[in-house]
């Protein structure tokens, strides 16, 4: 009988896996950032601040099988060409649970490196959508929590007037039929999507966004609804469906994929909440304090009854697109994202695990540069916006104190008093990169060396 790959790496008998999860919330780019990565660790010539391989120890790195037959492989040749061809552009975002394994040969540092000799690490990176991941919330909350909560905030965002609409010509009378519930769901589902487009980010039942194989059936058939609805026919079932969504759907993907990870990047698109207004910042805080509590090692409660003895050792919280900033302002940026994770994090007891906040550009699409603006010149960021024209760009400035952007957002304020905030979409630029160098990032070496430097 053979020795699972679990039990032999518990001896020692097997080289050492870390795990490493990679979400994000609305597109933030998850896809790119992994793609990117995993370039940039194959060829290293733009990691100098992943200490490993500045100072030499690093010495190979290569992809191995794919190590969970059950798990896609994250398709990280097909991403790189699409990033790094003779047209470059995007890749689609993430739809399902994918995986990836690198294998690192490291040789040891100090007086006695000549005796150790070299060693395998191998890295573990999986990717899943950050829609599911703000799933977290609503394992501790009923649907009449759940429901509140939603339909407290709803207002304004886009879609919500159709759907709210729709709840007001029902009664606590309103007999159930599946044709009313599937009308309520796809009403509601299409608010959500809209949302996410607009930038939000909470945007719960995750699973409604991207439904897969789920499609249509009962799990995903319901919609939160007001107390006075709640006590009838149709809120005693959707009710019930909410708890089957968390029991057969929440619980098993969390169960299944989050056991094993040891390190955890969530991906931010801070800007783009910061240019939808003062309510998509606070709702994006809202959904960051969540996951950062979920996450806190040795928390009683749900997830830790799931995992056992929590594994995740540190999470990185980075703001990506800085390249959309020029360099002077990639300071606030950090500091704005710090502060939104400010109070989760002075809250939680972490028990040693380590969290971090950074801004950066998995890829970078932009050059810097100084454009005139009247009498004074502006930093602006300058690349080939998604038509091919080129164009430069100044997004505003970014206050150096953050509480001027959180106060106003904490207070519901419709709009920003002083300053509007801009964002432009930019495509990736065509490379000519050296031999040994992975494509151009900012701070991608950085954030490598906090997930994975210790373990190097």
């Amino acid at each position: 009988m053979g020795i699972g790959s679990d039990v032999m790496e518990g001896l020692g008998l097997s080289d050492p896996v870390v795990r490493i999860g990679v979400t994000g919330l609305s597109r933030a780019g998850k896809t790119v950032f992994i793609t990117s990565l995993v370039a940039n660790m194959l060829e290293r010539g733009r990691m100098q601040s992943l200490r490993a391989a500045a100072d030499g120890r690093l010495k190979a790195v290569w992809l191995q099988p794919q190590p969970d037959d059950t798990i896609p492989r994250f398709d990280f040749e097909r991403h790189l060409a699409t990033l790094t061809g003779p047209e470059p552009r995007w890749p689609d975002g993430t739809r399902h649970v994918s995986q990836l394994r690198l294998s690192l040969r490291l040789q040891g540092g100090g007086l006695f490196a000549g005796l150790r000799g070299a060693r395998t690490l191998h890295l573990d990176i999986v990717d899943y959508p950050g829609e599911w991941l703000l799933d977290l919330r609503l394992m501790e909350r009923d649907f009449a929590q759940w429901s509140a909560e939603v339909l407290d905030r709803v207002a304004g965002r886009p879609g919500a007037d159709r759907f709210l609409a729709a709840l007001s010509e029902l009664s606590s009378d309103t007999p159930l039929s599946e044709p009313l519930a599937q009308q309520l769901a796809d009403i509601y589902t299409a608010h959500l999507n809209a949302a996410r487009e607009a930038g939000w980010s909470d945007c719960t039942p995750g699973r409604f966004l991207i439904p897969g194989e789920l499609a249509g059936s009962p799990a995903l058939t319901f919609a939160p609804l007001p107390p006075a609805l709640q006590q009838g026919k149709l809120g005693r079932e959707f009710r019930r469906r909410f708890d089957a969504y968390k029991a057969r759907v929440v619980r098993p993907f969390f169960r299944d994929h989050f056991a094993r990870i040891d390190r955890q990047v969530v991906l931010v698109d801070v800007l783009g909440a910061i240019h939808q207004g003062p309510r998509a910042v606070e709702d994006m805080r809202r959904a960051m304090a969540d996951i950062l509590a979920a996450f806190r090692p040795g928390r009683a409660g749900w997830l830790a009854q799931i995992l056992g003895t929590q594994r995740v050792e540190r999470i990185l919280f980075a703001a990506t697109k800085a390249d959309h900033l020029h360099q002077v302002q990639h300071n606030r940026l950090t500091a704005i994202l710090s502060s939104m994770l400010r109070e989760a994090r002075d809250r939680a007891d972490f028990q040693g695990a380590r969290t971090e906040a950074m801004a950066i550009a998995a890829l970078r699409a932009t050059t810097e540069d100084m454009i005139a603006h009247g009498d004074e010149e502006l930093p602006a960021v300058r690349g080939r916006l998604l038509d091919g024209r080129q164009a430069a760009f100044y997004a505003g400035e970014l206050p150096a104190d953050p509480s001027l952007l959180l106060h106003p957002a904490r207070q519901g304020a419709d709009g920003w008093l002083d300053s509007d905030y801009a964002i432009m979409n930019f495509a990736p630029a065509p490379l000519t990169t050296r031999p040994g160098d992975g494509p151009p990032h900012i701070r991608l070496d950085r954030a490598a060396e906090f997930l994975i430097g210790d373990r190097l």
